[in-house]
């Protein structure tokens, strides 16, 4: 391991190549990056980013490296030392400067036998083995035992003690309801077990001794270096973090017990459906997490886990102000649509802006964090069930919520036949676009296919190995990327060679002239073809805008629908009412900002925004007067 950790960071002139080629990669799959905050990290001196949700593998490290190239800073990642052993990515990151991490979960066996608690009341550390080995050398104090995946989770087990007769006895007692189920195949303790039942299956990994890297962590440190670490220990796509892992404390603290002066910087990394092509991402910095003198003494002076337990929850509380965290993601569908209601014009407003990303994932933040407070109230139960309702009429007519809304604002006090112009002028469009968009679609749909098909199989290899992913979509993006970027100019040396061929045999009936040389149809090739690609992209995403605007007008004009759209726009205008007399109610209760609130009914609350950027430049802030 201390061989495999490289000391100096990347040199600069190869980090900025690699970082430029990647970059315009993710720039290409993305339609927009919004950076909000970036002026907490620091230009100078020793900096740890600490970044959250792992949404999207590889794809996020990028991100973050483009922005704080643009500061003149960058970026040592700390990386699970599987992903080293990768042809490709091994390479590109020791290159890039990362420093390895072994993690216990990539390194666990499956073990012998099943474990169990026989006494969970009396003994609730202890555990027992039936069938298994505890002799075996992999079986030590330090190490860890993990449980099959239940409702998405495998759970980690902490050993503190080998006893004899087949008994473990663990650090900490389980308290998880899933744990206890596994463990004693009960739900509740006054139960009896589940008939033949005989404990859960498990793997064992071994202490990881971590000295090497806390040591190459320390000497970037020390040298004014900046540390990038994603803290829930791997990528996912849940809905909430991750349980963060003590690591960053606890380089933060060593770190700052040597003396080095340190800024500890978090980063919410908030995506609108990351996985997919022309998605788009708001990355946020947050506040410095300060760290006090006392706690560092703490650390120091033999109080390490009272320190790295005041460190985490600062961490934890920092990163929840830069993240939108939702319990599962029925509930973040509902903040989303309850977003969009809230921000719809009343009659009362006058014509105003959209806000812009940021924004809007700061009113999901708000909006997330009073559902969380207020859920288990009367009125937010049944404005969840009356948001709920809504969601799954939509879902039945097939449409989204901001097709409905241009529904219900277009002529609304015109007949629906008066959208047949519309509806032909977009066909027309529509028509234009296609063929404009065809030639690229054309060349390059077998890239598409192929980027699609191996993309999705990695998925499910990356799924079938991970005990936290529910879908696996966040090692999507990754790979579509890679694999296009792969295939892309392999398609174009290949289209180049037949157009050569094609010429040199006399079978471009005209369009090449005979005499026109091989060099410079090469060159004309790979400079023309990348044009097309750009072409295809930017006539083919205006072309998809226009084709899903196309549904609804249909609907509107089709008799049989019409009503049911009608009905659908009379509970949106209602829906609307109520999610904001909830946000008049309770906003106040959560938010300093919202103390003005009772004078802007009807228009939504000014001040909701207000201090949401303070530092902010000006030319940014007149866009907060108004809501749409």
């Amino acid at each position: 391991m201390a061989g495999q950790i490289p000391l100096k960071p990347a040199v600069g002139w190869v980090y900025d190549i690699i970082l430029r080629v990647f970059a315009s990669m993710v720039d290409y799959f993305f339609r927009d990056i919004q950076v909000r905050g970036a002026w907490h990290v620091p230009s100078e001196g020793s900096v740890i980013l600490v970044a959250a949700p792992h949404a999207n593998q590889f794809v996020d490290s990028v991100i973050l490296m483009k922005i704080l190239r643009s500061l003149n800073r960058q970026i040592s990642w700390l990386m699970a030392e599987k992903s080293f052993q990768r042809p490709f990515v091994g390479t590109m990151a020791s290159i890039m400067g990362a420093v390895p991490v072994s993690r216990a979960m990539d390194v666990a066996k499956q073990a012998e036998g099943t474990i169990l608690l026989l006494d969970p009341i009396n003994e609730p550390k202890l555990l027992s083995g039936v069938g298994t080995n505890f002799e075996d050398p992999i079986f030590k104090a330090g190490g860890s035992i993990y449980l099959p995946t239940l409702n998405g989770e495998s759970h980690k087990l902490d050993i503190a003690e080998i006893r004899k007769g087949q008994m473990i006895l663990l650090k900490s007692a389980p308290t998880h309801s899933d744990v206890l189920l596994q463990l004693t195949g009960k739900t509740h303790m006054n139960e009896v077990p589940m008939s033949g039942f005989v404990g859960s299956k498990f793997k064992v990994a071994p202490h990881v001794d971590q000295t090497q890297v806390y040591e190459a962590v320390f000497q970037r440190l020390r040298t004014g270096g900046c540390l990038g670490i994603f803290p829930e220990g791997g990528s996912h796509d849940r809905t909430e973090l991750l349980p963060l892992k003590a690591g960053i404390a606890i380089m933060a603290l060593g770190a700052l017990a040597q003396g080095t002066a340190l800024t500890i910087v978090p980063v919410g990394m908030n995506y609108f459906s990351a996985h997919k092509f022309r998605s788009r991402a708001v990355i946020e910095f947050g506040d410095a997490v300060t760290v006090s003198q006392s706690t560092i003494y703490d650390f120091k002076n033999g109080k390490k886990r009272e320190a790295i337990g005041a460190v985490m929850g600062d961490i934890s509380e920092a990163l929840a102000a830069v993240t939108v965290s939702a319990p599962d993601f029925e509930t973040l569908n509902l903040i989303h649509a309850a977003r969009r209601l809230y921000l719809t014009k009343t009659p009362f407003d006058e014509k105003t802006q959209r806000l812009s990303l940021a924004h809007s994932t700061e009113l999901n933040r708000r909006l997330s964090k009073g559902y969380t407070t207020y859920s288990q109230t009367p009125e937010i139960m049944s404005l969840k069930k009356d948001l709920q309702r809504y969601v799954d009429c939509l879902g039945i007519l097939g449409l989204k919520d901001h097709q409905l809304l241009s529904i219900a604002t277009r002529n609304t006090h015109l007949p629906p036949l008066f959208l047949l112009p519309t509806l032909l002028y977009r066909l027309g469009k529509l028509v234009i676009l296609f063929f404009l968009t065809l030639p690229g679609l054309v060349l390059f749909a077998p890239i598409f296919i192929l980027t699609s098909h191996m993309s999705r199989r990695k998925t499910a290899e990356a799924l079938a190995a991970s005990s936290v992913k529910i879908r696996g979509n966040d090692v999507m993006a990754t790979w579509k990327i890679l694999i296009a970027a792969a295939l892309v100019p392999v398609f174009y040396v290949f289209y180049t060679i037949v157009l050569v061929c094609l010429k040199n045999c006399n079978r471009t009936y005209g369009v090449i002239p005979a005499r026109t040389p091989t060099s410079l149809l090469v060159v004309s090739s790979l400079i023309v073809l990348p044009l097309i690609t750009y072409a295809a992209l930017l006539f083919g995403e205006q072309g998809m805008d226009i084709l899903k605007s196309l549904y609804p007008l249909i609907l509107s004009l089709n008799p049989r629908s019409s009503h049911a759209v009608a009905a659908l726009v009379e509970e949106r205008s209602n829906l609307v009412t109520k999610v904001r007399e909830m946000v008049h109610r309770f906003g106040n209760g959560i938010f300093p900002d919202c103390d003005d609130i009772s004078k802007w009914r009807g228009r939504g609350p000014k001040r909701l925004f207000a201090e949401v950027s303070p530092m902010a430049e000006m030319d940014e802030l007149w866009k907060l007067d108004t809501f749409v």
